[in-house]
């Protein structure tokens, strides 16, 4: 979709309500719905994150959504697919300042490029005890990208038609830093796998904007 026709369409978006766990659970690995109903996470004392959904025109002009894939390091999230962002940190005064400061650091993204239309609801990651705030952008002017090399391995970069297309949600079975053989729901895109947090993110946004395209 032409990027000036994606825009005047998904800035409906700011009005409708959050879809939020009904969402979340059409990705959720069954593991993680059942730790879910047996605990309370705000008793872990969860540290946070914000995170950013950036929707922004290629060179013709076509609407991508952008992803990164992270470095390998020891920690659970190592080398998997993700949106631009990380935890908050005391100089931010909310967690839309932590996203958009994330996306400038590891994407070189300014930001004062980004317009923020829809803060979406947050999710809680057992395995990292981290509660994300994700939010989706529109970049309608971008310059190149510069990556933060020391934390992402590559861009992602999606096109809208492939992101919204159902023939893309998979299930596979994984093997994580925290669980063996575990069947996740999953979306395929750019030859990778998206699951986990990311996943159930991505299908909030996607469940908003067929509301609206």
């Amino acid at each position: 979709m032409d990027f000036k026709e994606f825009y005047q369409q998904a800035l409906k978006i700011k009005d409708l309500p959050l879809p939020g766990e009904e969402s979340h659970h059409k990705m959720s690995p069954e593991m993680r719905t059942q730790w879910l109903k047996a605990n309370d996470y705000r008793k872990n004392n969860p540290k946070y994150a914000g995170v950013m959904a950036l929707f922004y025109p290629d060179a013709i002009a076509k609407t991508k959504l952008l992803l990164i894939l992270r470095k390998s390091y020891q920690g659970v999230h190592s080398n998997q697919i993700g949106f631009p962002g990380g935890k908050v940190e005391q100089q931010d005064k909310d967690l839309k300042e932590t996203a958009l400061r994330e996306t400038y650091e590891e994407v070189g993204v300014p930001q004062s490029a980004v317009e923020v239309v829809k803060e979406l609801s947050e999710l809680y990651i057992p395995p990292s005890n981290f509660v994300v705030k994700p939010y989706v952008g529109f970049y309608a002017d971008p310059n190149p990208f510069v990556i933060q090399e020391t934390e992402v391995e590559a861009l992602v970069e999606v096109n809208l038609s492939d992101f919204l297309d159902k023939n893309n949600l998979i299930e596979e079975t994984l093997t994580t830093s925290y669980a063996k053989s575990i069947n996740v729901p999953a979306y395929k895109l750019n030859g990778y796998t998206v699951w986990g947090a990311t996943a159930m993110m991505m299908s909030e946004i996607q469940d908003l904007l067929e509301q609206v395209l």
